[in-house]
């Protein structure tokens, strides 16, 4: 046996040993939720500006969710922009009230909610500022 042997094999037998029990432990499982936004849908129209709610179904919320902090940015398409409307909101209150920033009038923007994931609003229209 080698110097090292004998000295760090008790060691690492006895932090084996301290772990054990936790490997018995079950964790408590936890969900991943993504709600459907109700509002903004295709038939809204919002203007740069105004505030108006961000609102989303959370009827079929699990019980535990993996992360119930959520932010709302606006995108345009498939492509989400860096302007960040709302931060910090619990995911299960179902809505919150977001101020539309100064953007070009278009009916393709939309709106994405992140929390324990991100999903997109359908399509709607922003009156906004013109070039």
């Amino acid at each position: 046996m080698t110097l090292l042997t004998v000295v760090f094999a008790p060691l690492f037998m006895a932090l084996f040993a301290a772990a054990a029990p936790l490997s018995g432990q079950v964790l408590a499982k936890k969900d991943v939720f993504v709600p459907r936004i109700i509002e903004p849908n295709s038939s809204t129209v919002w203007k740069s500006g105004q505030t108006f709610n961000v609102t989303w179904d959370t009827s079929d919320a699990p019980a535990q969710i993996t992360n119930r902090f959520g932010k709302v940015l606006i995108g345009f398409g498939t492509i989400s922009t860096p302007v960040l409307l709302a931060n910090g909101f619990d995911i299960l209150d179902g809505s919150v009230a977001v101020k539309v920033p100064l953007v070009e009038t278009n009916d393709n923007w939309n709106i994405v909610l992140m929390g324990d994931s991100g999903n997109f609003s359908p399509p709607f229209t922003i009156i906004g500022v013109d070039p």
